[in-house]
């Protein structure tokens, strides 16, 4: 399948940190400001900018993952969420070479603009430098012949200094790159906070709203948006032949944990379920009594669950509904902080119990990165053997992990990991589901099973 009309752009960076995020943000506010629909999406596999993008264009972001998914599905996938859009804005991870590990650019924000054959404006942090920033974008620039990288914003920048550095690179480059503007120094009151796990996320930022327009207005003062419309509108053609997903008769109820603990999801996860047929069913397990009713499926999802453990921990009504619908054999998948919370305690507060593990933070990370895991045993998600790849960000740990998986990195370092039963999934490991679709067939099929058990939580609509 072709689609002949995907504009697009790619905002990457020298390094973590250099702005590309705020710059991203700034841009896709300017964007829809402009009355221009626009999608974004997210190198890597981080959760957090997503949900900045998301706030901004009003409907959810999505990640492009080089590990994850294959050439096919990731240009499946950025046609999927950005066909019904004029523009679509990918934000990279990391610096633009960077991949998986120390020696490689496998899933590299270079890797997905290679695959995507998407247009890279290059930003670049200029604290401390002058003309060196010529010399850092043509390291850059010429690294790899196909970089792709068309243009640069200069962050960090006074507008004299701009001028001058503007002037530089022009000269060097001789119209090869476009300077496409800069991004000043920004009061404090306009950077976005962060914690251990990232940025703070965009609901917990009262006047988000407030400051995302304050940037957008920065940046149609002292960036080119017009020529970066026009970059992204030639835009080669995205060729890809699709996943074959099933579509199921009977439609489930999956009920879906979404708050302020529990927000981590991957857009395409639960979109997958849906395009299967599922009905997802949001609850907050910190505000709400009770699960949904007459509920076939549980996904509970990561997030800061220690933040809020006593909240969580208060919610007595719920944690007791969570604990009957695991007992009853409800279909469940917990990952990470959705782990944690079903688990014995997080931190000595009480929560839902369902699992022997107790939580407490390392204060490091523990288990960082890629992994794929591997079946050692039958279970609710797949056979022995098969696997599906996945990802660990976590500084809490349990005394009761699992190992009814085996994760491997491609270092040669592996761990057993996940409690998995006939209904259960849960552990650290986030997973992708278009990694390994059987997966999420598989949990569908489960929760079609409970469909037709009368007994199941909620019962049946008399």
């Amino acid at each position: 399948m072709k689609n002949k009309n995907s504009p697009r752009i790619l905002i990457g960076g020298t390094s973590s940190g250099c702005g590309k995020t705020t710059i991203t943000c700034a841009l896709l506010q300017a964007l829809v400001n402009r009355g221009l629909k626009t999608a974004s999406f997210k190198c890597g596999p981080d959760y957090i900018d997503p949900m900045f993008h998301g706030e901004i264009i009003g409907s959810k972001s999505s990640n492009l993952d080089a590990f994850f998914c294959d050439d096919d599905i990731i240009r499946y996938l950025l046609y999927k969420n950005g066909s019904s859009c004029e523009i679509s804005v990918i934000e990279g991870v990391m610096g633009f070479y960077d991949g998986m590990n120390l020696n490689t650019t496998k899933a590299s924000t270079y890797e997905v603009s290679k695959i995507t054959q998407t247009s890279v404006i290059l930003t670049v942090n200029c604290k401390g430098m002058a003309n060196s920033a010529v010399a850092l974008i043509k390291g850059f620039k010429d690294y790899k012949k196909d970089s792709n990288i068309a243009g640069v914003i200069l962050n960090n920048i006074t507008k004299s200094t701009y001028e001058a550095v503007k002037a530089s690179i022009e000269n060097e480059f001789n119209g090869s790159i476009r300077v496409l503007g800069y991004f000043p120094k920004l009061s404090e009151d306009l950077v976005f906070g962060s914690r251990h796990l990232g940025l703070v996320t965009s609901n917990e930022i009262n006047d988000i709203k407030e400051k995302l327009n304050t940037l957008a207005k920065i940046v149609e003062d002292t960036i080119d948006i017009d020529k970066i419309i026009e970059i992204a509108n030639n835009a080669s053609a995205l060729d890809f032949k699709g996943p074959d997903v099933k579509h199921h008769g009977k439609r489930v109820r999956i009920a879906v944990a979404y708050d302020k603990a529990c927000c981590f999801y991957y857009r395409d996860n639960l979109e997958l379920l849906e395009e299967m047929g599922a009905e997802l069913v949001y609850f907050s397990p910190i505000n709400d009594k009770e699960l949904p009713f007459n509920i076939d499926g549980l996904y509970i999802g990561g997030g800061y669950p220690e933040l809020y453990r006593n909240e969580l921990s208060s919610n007595v009504s719920m944690i007791k509904s969570i604990k009957t619908a695991l007992e009853n054999k409800t279909p469940c998948i917990a990952e990470c902080g959705g782990f944690m919370y079903i688990s014995s305690t997080i931190d000595e507060y009480k929560m839902v119990g369902y699992l022997d593990g107790k939580s407490t933070n390392t204060n490091k990370l523990s288990r960082f990165g890629y992994i794929t895991l591997e079946a050692n045993e039958d279970n609710m998600l797949c056979k022995k053997g098969e696997c599906i790849k996945a990802h660990e960000f976590h500084y809490y740990d349990s005394t009761e992990c699992g190992s009814l998986f085996t994760a491997k990195k491609e270092s040669g370092k592996s761990w057993g990991c996940v409690i998995a039963t006939d209904n259960l999934y849960a552990g650290y490991p986030h997973m992708h589901f278009y990694s390994n679709l059987k997966f999420a067939e598989n949990f569908y099929k489960k929760c079609e099973e409970c469909e037709e058990n009368t007994s199941h939580y909620g019962g049946k609509n008399e």
